[in-house]
């Protein structure tokens, strides 16, 4: 990862050095016995968290710990999707929040995340996925988000390679599309916090297992490491699918199940989809990446699971619902497949705030949105963790709604939880 613009020369004489005239972009510190602030996960939400911890609240004397390398878990093993076109008015907001950081990040960390905002769409297969589209247009819209409702037409003019015949296994009526929708680049999210953070003074370690916690009186002020003991005046959690683990070691639990989410590559093609299509029936998802490749991906395997990888059934369900929409893919072969772990709640929303046990703090529950959402998620942790409040739109989120009934139940709105 180079500091600075090279000249091709210069890339192909780094390349046949094996780049060891490049200069990291993040140092790679030691730990220090203590710190102001610990973020233990170094994925997209851990990096954010650090990074407006710093820029935002002024607080540079962070520590990020990532028990393996930099983006290693669910951010670099997702499909890049980025949108906001939720039901509800506090997802809206949440997701939307996002969107518009995301929007800007580039410019923000002067690091290119490779934004396409190329559109996306929701796919209505019957009467009913009209109805149901029209519905959540409009609630769309009123959530103050950009979102149009296409008729058969007009998606066959945006996606012409869809199976449009009467005849189409799953027969096309319309649907849904938010313009501001598209791809981020995965990786360039997490290096973009990563370095940004790192000139901010904050201490990204890696190979630092959390093992524990330690308390005193009640409160959480430090972890226990594969590298010792660090102590801080308040930690936060952005462990994505491990989240349940760390909170069984705190001493509570948490509404969440992990499990695995596929995903997967064909071989590179001609450019050939310019959209992002989701089919909410097949729950099938598509877009094209830069390099020609085909990106896809699906529902859950319905096994509670902490493996990065996939299984054949849920394979053949995504293989056969995108064949289906697409016959024309039929012959392209899989490079490769993946899996990530996903921390699902039973509304499929979020958890933002405090935890039960004072001095620590969460960020978890995204399920299989937590990529879209990381700009978000790192300003609303960042936020609770330096000011000891909620951000008003971190509010309807927190663990207390288990309580009280008050679910913001994404789960049921969209049918579908990507």
């Amino acid at each position: 990862m180079p500091r600075l613009a090279y000249s091709a020369l210069s890339l192909l004489r780094q390349g046949l050095a094996r780049h060891r005239g490049w200069q990291p972009v993040w140092r790679m510190p030691e730990p220090k016995p203590r710190y102001a602030a610990i973020v233990v996960g170094g994925g997209g939400h851990g990096l954010a968290t650090a990074y407006y911890l710093a820029r935002t609240h002024g607080i540079t004397d962070v520590a990020v710990l990532e028990k393996g390398w930099l983006g290693g878990g669910n951010t670099g093993r997702n499909t890049t999707v980025v949108r906001s076109n939720y039901y509800f008015p506090a997802s809206g907001a949440l997701y939307d929040l996002a969107l518009k950081l995301y929007e800007g990040l580039s410019r923000e960390l002067d690091f290119n995340v490779m934004l396409s905002q190329r559109g996306m769409l929701m796919l209505a297969h019957s009467h009913h996925d009209m109805e149901f589209a029209r519905r959540t247009a409009n609630a769309i819209r009123r959530n103050g988000i950009d979102c149009q409702l296409l008729d058969r037409a007009a998606v066959a003019r945006r996606v012409p390679i869809l199976d449009m015949s009467g005849d189409a296994r799953f027969p096309v009526l319309g649907g849904y599309r938010q313009a501001r929708g598209g791809v981020a680049r995965h990786d360039a999210v997490a290096w973009g916090y990563a370095r940004g953070a790192d000139r901010l003074g904050v201490d990204i370690i890696q190979n630092c297992e959390v093992g524990g916690f330690l308390t005193e009186g009640g409160r959480i002020v430090g972890v226990e490491t594969s590298r010792g003991t660090i102590r801080a005046d308040r930690v936060g959690l952005a462990v994505a699918g491990h989240s349940g683990v760390l909170a069984a070691k705190a001493g509570f639990r948490l509404p969440i199940t992990s499990h695995a989410l596929q995903a997967f590559v064909s071989e590179p093609v001609k450019p050939i989809i310019d959209e992002v299509v989701l089919s909410p029936a097949t729950g099938v998802y598509v877009s094209q990446s830069d390099k020609g490749e085909l990106v896809l991906g699906g529902g859950l395997d319905l096994h509670p699971s902490y493996s990065q990888r996939g299984n054949l059934p849920v394979a053949e369900n995504v293989l056969s619902g995108l064949v289906g929409m697409f016959p024309c893919f039929a012959n392209l072969r899989l490079m490769r497949s993946w899996g990530g772990i996903v921390d699902v709640v039973q509304d499929s929303s979020p958890i933002i705030g405090p935890a039960p046990v004072e001095g620590l703090y969460l960020n978890c529950g995204w399920g299989t949105g937590g990529f879209k959402a990381i700009p978000a998620g790192g300003t609303l942790l960042a936020h609770v963790m330096a000011t000891g409040e909620q951000h008003p739109i971190a509010r309807p989120f927190g663990l207390e709604r288990f309580a009280s009934g008050a679910l913001v139940d994404e789960a049921a709105a969209s049918g579908i939880p990507h």
